[in-house]
């Protein structure tokens, strides 16, 4: 799928993924985690987690709001972009972090990342694709092979708030 396209979609959801992001915030995280987004080809019980990161051009702190799958302990975010033939900026931008912020539900923790390869790379993505099924469209849509993130909490920190953001990210 042509950036184009991926910007389209975006704009479409827009405001939807804004108002996730801002409900989710606003509650501390009390609202937000389970979405129902069967209107988009997922789940009525979706699981979602924030990530927070400095982007690597601006030095500003984002937040985003993303689905995500529990392996074995670990919180698994897909970089699909919906399915554009460009990695997400939230991608990029972890890509140059050693650390990542993540808060699921209620709880921030600040922990380790890192990307699975091979045969557990194709584990994991059939695991995510299981849970939600639009991932398997964008990649079918793109050439690039659609990265995988493995987050594992190193310890807890404090929810995350809105003015913890010096940036704002909408679905990119």
């Amino acid at each position: 799928m042509s950036d184009e396209s991926s910007s389209a979609i975006a704009a479409v959801r827009k405001d939807w993924v804004a108002e996730h992001r801002e409900m989710y915030l606003k509650s501390g995280g009390a609202e937000g985690h389970i979405m129902d987004i069967t209107a988009v080809g997922g789940r009525s019980f979706a699981t979602h987690c924030m990530i927070k990161y400095k982007g690597r051009k601006s030095g500003k702190t984002f937040i985003t709001a993303l689905c995500y799958g529990d392996i074995a302990g670990e919180v698994v975010i897909v970089g699909s972009k919906g399915g554009a033939d460009t990695h997400p900026d939230w991608y990029l931008n972890i890509k140059e972090m050693a650390e990542i912020e993540f808060q699921v539900a209620t709880q921030a923790f600040r922990g380790t990342w890192r990307e699975p390869e091979g045969a557990e790379y194709e584990k994991i993505w059939n695991f995510m694709v299981d849970g939600f099924p639009f991932y398997a469209d964008y990649q079918k849509s793109t050439s690039r092979k659609i990265p995988l993130v493995v987050m594992k909490a190193v310890e807890p920190i404090p929810a995350f708030k809105e003015e913890d953001a010096t940036g704002h990210r909408q679905y990119k």
